[in-house]
Formats: C-alpha cells, structure tokens, sequence
C-alpha cells in the first residue's frame, strides 16, 4: 500500500508536460492542472484545435528523442501515458527522462499481477514492462495504477444511435473508475510537494463498485431513460466488430486476448479518496452526466 496519504499544499505554478494530452485521460488532466495554475505543455501526435491559449503543444511522436528532449525542457513533472502495446520503444523516452530528472507519474493498470512471470494479456504486459523499465532507470516513479476506465463506454455511442442493444466483448467484471477521478488523482500528485512523494508502492484507483458490461449498459440506460440490454460476442465476430470501426489490428487482438484472459477482480480501494479528498464516483454518476454524448 502506498505510504502516502493525500498529498498537500500543491505547488502553483509547476510546469507540468503530460503526454496523450489528446485522450479521454490526457485531456481531463490538463483541464485539472490548468485550474491548479500550473504551467502545462502537453506532447500530442498532431496538432488539434480548440487549445486554450495557455497550454502549450509540442505535436510530434513520444518516441523520437528528440521531440520528447524539446518536451520536456524545463518541465517539473511528467505524466507518462504509454499509448503502445510494446515496451521496446520507451527505451529512448526512459533515457530522456533520466538525462532531464523531472518527478514521473506514470498510469499502469489495477489488472497487474506482481507474483506473476507473465501477465494475463499484452496490455497488462506492456504496463509491467513500463512499470519494470521505469524503476530500473532509477526514475522511482510514482504509479497510478487505473482499473477500466468509465470513458470506454463511448465506443457504444454508435450503436446507441440505431438501437436499444450494445453488441461486444465479453470482459471481466471490476471496478470500473471514473477518468475524472483518475485525473483529479494525477493532478494531486504532479503538484504535490516533493517531501510527499515517498511512495513505496503503486497507488490503486478503483471506482466504489465491481461492475460487468450488463451492469454498466443498464446504468446508462437508466441516465438515458432507454431499456437497454447487453450482448456479448463470441471472440470471432467481435474481432470483426472492432475492426470494421477501425481500430488497429494489433489492439483488436490484444483486446480479445484480454477478454479471455483477464480475470475478475473484485477489489475496491479508497485510493482516489486518499488522493483527492473525496470518494471515487459511481458509474451511475458518469452515466447521467456524460448522457448528453450518447443521444
């Protein structure tokens, strides 16, 4: 367990850079650290719109040495978001990190076995690896690690639009968390004072209840005011599914792998409460105030 409880009297002012700046995650952690007046740069694959005028972008790919050296010029602190399913490519980014010394908060996964040879799928396995490339360096980073984050429900949306059944994989039940409050924990340890950080171990951040796909399908329904129902597909036209929406053919498989491999977990932490100061939110919560995306 992480020695820490919440971290306290936040730095205004820290630059902070986080990397995938552009997701679900990434954006609602700029958004978070911008409120708390710290001075943000974010790391994004291409430039996109809309940015407000006091973030700035380096648009480039994580992996080149020297985008990642001009990214994290005079940065205090970086959130690391691994957006590939292999490890090999972070060993120039560990490099980087080392030569510039920033405090590292890097997001793996609740689903990590640390008894384990080998985790249960090539996500899991990328986040080990991260995790394990990361502490060999000596970087001691602090780990956050997410369960399933509430914000993959948007991939329904689609289907939401012709009809009342959301038709995927089948996946393990967990506590499914909410990305604002994987967020709002992000934020509370980039801008905690350096004599908190003595981390002994990765924080866990689970939302309040252990939930399976039919369970999160029927809470949406109830937010929407719609009788949904949940489908799941066998592992073939599921495959089919995900890669007729175009997602990359190597998630597709890592993700069906992950669906027969990953376990169950029940576990249930107070660790965003630590954090934050507040309880995790419940998916419930997420449904009806995310409901308008949906319709």
């Amino acid at each position: 367990m992480p020695e820490t409880q919440r971290p306290t009297g936040a730095r205004r002012g820290a630059s902070v850079l986080v990397t995938g700046a552009a997701g679900n995650l990434g954006r609602a952690v700029v958004d978070r650290l911008r409120a708390r007046g710290a001075r943000v740069r974010r790391l994004v694959h291409r430039r996109t719109p809309g940015l407000p005028h006091d973030v700035e972008s380096v648009v480039g790919d994580l992996t080149e040495p020297a985008v990642f050296r001009a990214a994290l010029r005079d940065i205090d602190a970086v959130l690391l978001l691994w957006p590939l399913l292999d490890s090999a490519p972070a060993h120039p980014v560990v490099a980087e990190l080392v030569a510039a010394a920033p405090r590292v908060v890097y997001v793996s996964s609740t689903a990590m076995d640390d008894g384990a040879a080998r985790q249960s799928d090539p996500i899991v396995q990328v986040h080990a690896d991260m995790e394990g490339l990361l502490r060999d360096a000596g970087l001691r980073p602090v780990v956050l690690r997410s369960d399933t984050l509430a914000s993959n429900v948007r991939g329904w949306a689609a289907q939401l639009r012709v009809g009342d059944v959301i038709a995927g994989v089948h996946t393990a039940r967990t506590a499914v968390v909410d990305e604002r409050d994987v967020a709002d924990a992000a934020a509370a340890v980039l801008l905690a004072p350096h004599h908190a950080q003595r981390v002994s171990a990765p924080y866990l951040l689970t939302g309040p209840e252990v939930l399976g796909r039919a369970d999160q399908v029927a809470r949406l329904g109830d937010a929407l005011g719609r009788r949904l129902s949940f489908t799941a597909l066998p592992a073939g036209p599921a495959r089919s599914r995900m890669l007729a929406d175009g997602r990359p053919e190597r998630l597709v498989e890592a993700l069906i792998a992950a669906s027969a491999r990953r376990p169950e977990s029940k576990r249930v932490t107070d660790h965003v409460e630590r954090l934050t100061g507040r309880p995790a939110r419940t998916f419930a919560r997420w449904a009806i105030d995310h409901a308008g995306e949906f319709s």
